[in-house]
């Protein structure tokens, strides 16, 4: 049986669910966040130990400026709110992407948030915030010119990553309907079974999340090899 150490996810089709409900796009980012604690309790019962969200990315700043802070709201408030709830559950924060450049105070919070959960050890949860792989990639290549190195090797390069320390992703899941990895972890996906699914992300539920964990360990993983 395949070993799960890490599902990482592109939660994709918010806005569109909002305007489906002739709602507007906050509401479906709004409810999004009853998929986000889902994803999270089936992550914790089934062991998994680590799970990555792509919560927003380098091109998101190109949204119209009341979904921009209607989003970093719901980022404010939700760790402010879940903070003791995660620290209880043994959630460890990790925030991957450029906090250069992210609004003062939401850069104070998921400090704070990182400080107080650096010794939970259940999961690891990964908020991709303001994160762009090629924006990694290169940044890593900068840190390791800084360092003057000749010669650039593969696990020194990753060791300049904003995943450093955690095991490239086991599974991606995309929900949206949507066929493409939209500058998320292209480093790290290397060996990733993928998943996209039509549901947009409000409707993504358990059943969905243990459905694509069930076929993940039905899957024969080679790596290149032949067996």
């Amino acid at each position: 049986m395949n070993k799960l150490n890490h599902v990482a996810i592109i939660m994709d089709g918010n806005g569109r669910w909002g305007l489906k409900r002739k709602k507007s796009r906050n509401y479906g980012h709004l409810k999004g966040l009853k998929s986000v604690e889902k994803v999270i309790e089936i992550a914790i019962q089934n062991k998994i130990p680590f799970l990555t969200l792509y919560t927003f990315s380098t091109e998101n700043w190109k949204r119209p400026k009341n979904e921009i802070n209607f989003l970093f709201d719901l980022i404010r408030n939700s760790l402010k709110r879940n903070l003791k709830k995660i620290i209880k559950k043994e959630i460890k924060i990790n925030i991957i992407g450029k906090k250069k450049g992210l609004p003062k105070d939401i850069d104070k919070i998921v400090k704070y948030s990182e400080k107080k959960t650096k010794k939970n050890k259940k999961l690891t949860l990964n908020i991709a915030l303001n994160y762009g792989s090629k924006e990694e990639i290169v940044s890593a290549c900068n840190k390791l010119l800084k360092q003057k190195v000749r010669k650039v090797k593969m696990k020194e390069l990753e060791k300049k990553l904003y995943t450093r320390g955690v095991p490239d992703p086991d599974i991606l899941i995309r929900t949206g309907d949507t066929r493409r990895l939209s500058n998320f972890l292209l480093w790290q996906l290397a060996y990733a079974e993928i998943y996209f699914v039509k549901k947009m992300w409000p409707d993504f539920n358990q059943h969905d999340f243990k459905k694509i964990i069930r076929q993940f360990f039905n899957i024969k993983r080679n790596f290149g090899n032949v067996n």
